[in-house]
C-alpha cells in the first residue's frame, strides 16, 4: 500500500484554519500533507500564537512526507492583502478560491490523494461578487461530478442530504424522483466503496412532520418519496422509510443503520452536530475524489487567541486517510 498524500486548505484566512494547521504541527504526524496557503499569513499567524513554526517549500513533483513537529510542507498560494486575523477582507476572496482550485487540480492528477477543507466564509466570498454556494458545489463543479452529495459523520451516526443550501421555500420542489434516486444511489455507490460497507442500510426520512401523516400533514411522502423508495428496494437497496424524523434519530432506529438520508440541512444537521460537534467530519460524496472537512465554521473571534480546538480537524485527516486506504 502506498504513502498517501493529502492536501489541506487553511480556507478562510481570517478564520482558524491557520490557527489549527499550526497548532496541529507542533505535534508528532502520522499521514504526509501538503498546506495550501499563502506563506507570509501563515508565518504572521504563528507568530500571533507564539508557537515555532518552519516553512518548507513544495512545488508540484515533489515527494510528500511526514515532517517533523513544528515543521510544516507548504504549497504557497498568494493572498493579495495582508491578512488580519478575525478581520474579513473582500480582496482576499479570490485566493481561497484558488486554494481550492489547486486542490481539486492536484487530486484530479494523482499528486494528492485526498483533500481535507479547513472553513470558509461563504458571505465574504459573495460579497466580493463571486457566485459561491459552498465546498461540496465548487468541487463538483472542478470535478464534473454530475450530483455532489453532502454528508456528515460523527462516530457510526452519518447523516446526508437530500438537498443542501437551500431555502425551505423551495425544498419540496426540489425532491423529485429523479433527484432522490440520484441521492441514494450515490449513498449506496460510496458506502460501499469509501467506507467498505458491503449492504448498506440506509434510512430515509419523510419531508413533513410525521412523514405526512396519511396525506393529511402533506403529499410528498404519498406522491414522491414512497414510490421512489418502492422501486429502489426492487432493484436490492436496503432501504428503510420515509420514517418521520423525531423518531427515526433514536437508538431503536439507529441500531443497525449505516446511514441516514435527510431531506433538508436543518432536518438532519443539528441532530448529527449535537451528537457529534467538535469530531464530526463533513464529506462530500459523489466525486471521483476525496473530500473531507472539519464540521465547523471560520470562528473569527477566536482566530489569532490560540483557542481553537483541532480535534473536528484531526476527524477529517482520518476519515481522508481512512476512505483513501479503503479505496486503495
Amino acid at each position: 500500500m502506498k504513502s498517501l498524500r493529502l492536501a489541506i486548505t487553511v480556507g478562510e484566512p481570517a478564520g482558524i484554519g491557520a490557527d489549527l494547521l499550526i497548532q496541529l504541527v507542533q505535534q508528532v504526524q502520522n499521514v504526509a500533507f501538503v498546506v495550501i496557503a499563502d506563506a507570509e499569513m501563515m508565518t504572521q499567524r504563528a507568530e500571533t500564537l507564539g508557537m515555532p513554526l518552519t516553512l518548507r517549500d513544495y512545488k508540484k513533483g515533489d515527494s510528500i512526507q511526514l515532517t517533523p513537529p513544528h515543521e510544516m510542507l507548504l504549497l504557497s498560494v498568494t493572498c493579495p492583502e495582508t491578512v488580519v486575523a478575525g478581520v474579513l477582507n473582500v480582496a482576499n476572496a479570490p485566493y481561497v478560491l484558488e486554494t481550492l482550485a489547486r486542490a481539486a487540480q492536484g487530486c484530479l492528477a494523482g499528486e494528492f490523494d485526498a483533500i481535507v477543507t479547513a472553513p470558509l466564509h461563504k458571505g465574504i466570498i459573495n460579497d466580493a461578487g463571486i457566485p459561491f454556494t459552498g465546498h461540496t458545489e465548487f468541487f463538483a463543479e472542478k470535478t464534473k461530478a454530475k450530483l455532489p452529495v453532502m454528508m456528515l459523520a460523527a462516530d457510526k451516526l452519518r447523516v446526508a442530504l437530500a438537498t443542501t443550501h437551500l431555502p425551505l421555500s423551495k425544498v419540496s420542489e426540489a425532491i423529485t424522483e429523479q433527484s432522490l434516486t440520484e441521492v441514494l444511489q450515490i449513498i449506496d455507490h460510496d458506502l460501499r466503496h469509501k467506507f467498505a460497507i458491503n449492504n448498506p442500510h440506509i434510512l430515509v426520512c419523510g419531508l413533513n412532520p410525521h412523514a405526512g401523516e396519511g396525506g393529511h400533514l402533506g403529499w410528498e411522502e404519498i406522491n414522491t418519496i414512497e414510490p421512489t423508495l418502492k422501486k429502489l428496494k426492487a432493484k436490492g437497496m436496503n432501504i428503510t422509510g420515509p420514517l418521520p424524523a423525531d423518531t427515526l434519530f433514536t437508538p431503536r432506529h439507529l441500531e443497525g443503520a449505516d446511514a441516514v438520508l435527510a431531506m433538508f440541512h436543518d432536518q438532519g444537521l443539528p441532530v448529527l452536530k449535537y451528537a457529534g460537534f467538535g469530531h464530526a467530519v463533513n464529506i462530500t460524496l459523489g466525486l471521483p475524489i476525496i473530500r473531507t472537512s472539519v464540521d465547523h465554521g471560520t470562528a473569527l473571534d477566536l482566530a489569532g487567541t490560540g483557542k481553537a480546538e483541532t480535534s473536528s480537524l484531526k476527524a477529517a485527516i482520518q476519515m481522508a486517510e481512512t476512505i483513501a486506504m479503503n479505496q486503495q
